[in-house]
Protein backbone atom coordinates (compact mmCIF):
# COMPACT_ATOMS: atom_id res chain seq x y z
CA UNK A 1 0.00 0.00 0.00
CA UNK A 2 1.43 3.36 -1.00
CA UNK A 3 0.85 6.43 1.06
CA UNK A 4 0.52 9.56 -1.01
CA UNK A 5 1.87 12.71 0.53
CA UNK A 6 0.25 15.82 -0.74
CA UNK A 7 1.78 19.26 -0.64
CA UNK A 8 -0.24 22.18 0.62
CA UNK A 9 -0.96 23.22 -2.97
CA UNK A 10 -2.28 19.73 -3.75
CA UNK A 11 -4.50 19.80 -0.67
CA UNK A 12 -5.93 23.21 -1.62
CA UNK A 13 -6.61 21.95 -5.13
CA UNK A 14 -8.37 18.86 -3.82
CA UNK A 15 -10.54 20.94 -1.49
CA UNK A 16 -11.52 23.32 -4.31
CA UNK A 17 -12.36 20.39 -6.59
CA UNK A 18 -14.48 18.78 -3.85
CA UNK A 19 -16.42 22.02 -3.25
CA UNK A 20 -17.02 22.48 -6.97
CA UNK A 21 -18.25 18.91 -7.26
CA UNK A 22 -20.61 19.37 -4.28
CA UNK A 23 -22.00 22.60 -5.67
CA UNK A 24 -22.81 21.14 -9.11
CA UNK A 25 -25.69 19.13 -7.67
CA UNK A 26 -27.55 22.36 -6.75
CA UNK A 27 -27.18 24.04 -10.18
CA UNK A 28 -30.21 24.67 -12.38
CA UNK A 29 -30.45 22.48 -15.47
CA UNK A 30 -29.84 25.33 -18.00
CA UNK A 31 -26.54 26.27 -16.32
CA UNK A 32 -25.42 22.64 -16.14
CA UNK A 33 -26.24 22.24 -19.86
CA UNK A 34 -24.17 25.36 -20.72
CA UNK A 35 -21.29 24.02 -18.65
CA UNK A 36 -21.57 20.67 -20.40
CA UNK A 37 -21.49 22.28 -23.86
CA UNK A 38 -18.53 24.46 -22.80
CA UNK A 39 -16.70 21.32 -21.62
CA UNK A 40 -17.38 19.59 -24.94
CA UNK A 41 -16.08 22.62 -26.88
CA UNK A 42 -12.97 22.82 -24.71
CA UNK A 43 -12.26 19.13 -25.26
CA UNK A 44 -12.74 19.57 -29.02
CA UNK A 45 -10.22 22.44 -29.12
CA UNK A 46 -7.58 20.81 -26.96
CA UNK A 47 -4.26 19.90 -28.44
CA UNK A 48 -3.80 16.23 -29.04
CA UNK A 49 -0.46 15.04 -27.75
CA UNK A 50 1.14 12.24 -29.67
CA UNK A 51 3.85 10.21 -28.05
CA UNK A 52 6.66 9.07 -30.26
CA UNK A 53 8.50 6.08 -28.95
CA UNK A 54 12.22 5.71 -29.40
CA UNK A 55 13.11 3.00 -31.87
CA UNK A 56 16.60 2.41 -30.60
CA UNK A 57 19.39 3.44 -28.31
CA UNK A 58 22.99 3.87 -29.35
CA UNK A 59 25.76 4.33 -26.82
CA UNK A 60 29.28 5.35 -27.65
CA UNK A 61 32.09 6.66 -25.44
CA UNK A 62 29.86 7.17 -22.43
CA UNK A 63 27.16 9.05 -24.37
CA UNK A 64 23.72 7.63 -25.09
CA UNK A 65 21.54 8.75 -28.00
CA UNK A 66 17.90 7.85 -28.64
CA UNK A 67 16.92 7.06 -32.23
CA UNK A 68 13.44 8.40 -32.92
CA UNK A 69 12.87 6.46 -36.13
CA UNK A 70 12.07 9.17 -38.68
CA UNK A 71 11.56 6.77 -41.55
CA UNK A 72 9.16 9.04 -43.43
CA UNK A 73 11.65 11.87 -43.93
CA UNK A 74 11.76 13.26 -47.43
CA UNK A 75 14.91 13.53 -49.50
CA UNK A 76 14.96 17.32 -48.98
CA UNK A 77 14.99 16.91 -45.21
CA UNK A 78 17.90 14.51 -45.48
CA UNK A 79 19.83 16.84 -47.79
CA UNK A 80 19.12 19.79 -45.49
CA UNK A 81 20.39 17.85 -42.50
CA UNK A 82 23.65 17.08 -44.33
CA UNK A 83 24.29 20.67 -45.44
CA UNK A 84 26.03 21.74 -42.21
CA UNK A 85 28.37 18.76 -42.52
CA UNK A 86 29.26 19.69 -46.09
CA UNK A 87 29.80 23.32 -45.07
CA UNK A 88 32.13 22.22 -42.27
CA UNK A 89 34.15 19.97 -44.59
CA UNK A 90 34.40 22.72 -47.23
CA UNK A 91 35.55 25.22 -44.60
CA UNK A 92 38.21 22.86 -43.25
CA UNK A 93 39.48 22.15 -46.76
CA UNK A 94 39.63 25.87 -47.55
CA UNK A 95 41.60 26.55 -44.35
CA UNK A 96 44.02 23.73 -45.19
CA UNK A 97 44.60 25.01 -48.73
CA UNK A 98 45.12 28.60 -47.55
CA UNK A 99 47.60 27.52 -44.86
CA UNK A 100 49.53 25.39 -47.34
CA UNK A 101 49.75 28.32 -49.76
CA UNK A 102 50.96 30.62 -46.96
CA UNK A 103 53.66 28.10 -45.95
CA UNK A 104 54.82 27.72 -49.55
CA UNK A 105 54.95 31.52 -50.00
CA UNK A 106 56.96 31.97 -46.78
CA UNK A 107 59.42 29.25 -47.79
CA UNK A 108 59.80 30.84 -51.24
CA UNK A 109 60.55 34.21 -49.61
CA UNK A 110 63.22 32.66 -47.36
CA UNK A 111 64.75 30.80 -50.31
CA UNK A 112 64.78 33.98 -52.39
CA UNK A 113 66.52 35.91 -49.60
CA UNK A 114 69.11 33.17 -49.15
CA UNK A 115 69.87 32.95 -52.86
CA UNK A 116 70.09 36.72 -53.40
CA UNK A 117 72.23 37.34 -50.30
CA UNK A 118 75.96 38.06 -50.56
CA UNK A 119 76.81 35.07 -48.35
CA UNK A 120 76.85 31.58 -49.80
CA UNK A 121 74.24 29.18 -48.34
CA UNK A 122 76.99 27.05 -46.79
CA UNK A 123 77.93 29.97 -44.50
CA UNK A 124 74.63 29.68 -42.65
CA UNK A 125 75.46 26.12 -41.55
CA UNK A 126 78.93 27.05 -40.25
CA UNK A 127 79.19 27.11 -36.41
CA UNK A 128 81.50 30.13 -36.50
CA UNK A 129 78.96 32.11 -38.48
CA UNK A 130 76.50 32.06 -35.56
CA UNK A 131 79.31 33.31 -33.30
CA UNK A 132 80.10 36.04 -35.85
CA UNK A 133 76.42 37.13 -35.99
CA UNK A 134 76.05 37.28 -32.19
CA UNK A 135 79.34 39.19 -31.72
CA UNK A 136 78.52 41.70 -34.45
CA UNK A 137 74.98 42.07 -33.20
CA UNK A 138 76.21 43.21 -29.77
CA UNK A 139 78.35 45.96 -31.28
Amino acid sequence: MTIKQYTSQDQIGLRIAARLTDSTTNLPSDISERLKSARVQALAKRKVVTIQLATGLSAQAGTATLNMGDNDRSIWNRVASLLPLFALIAGLLAISVIQEQNRAREMAEVDAELLTDDLPPAAYTDAGFMHFITVNHRD
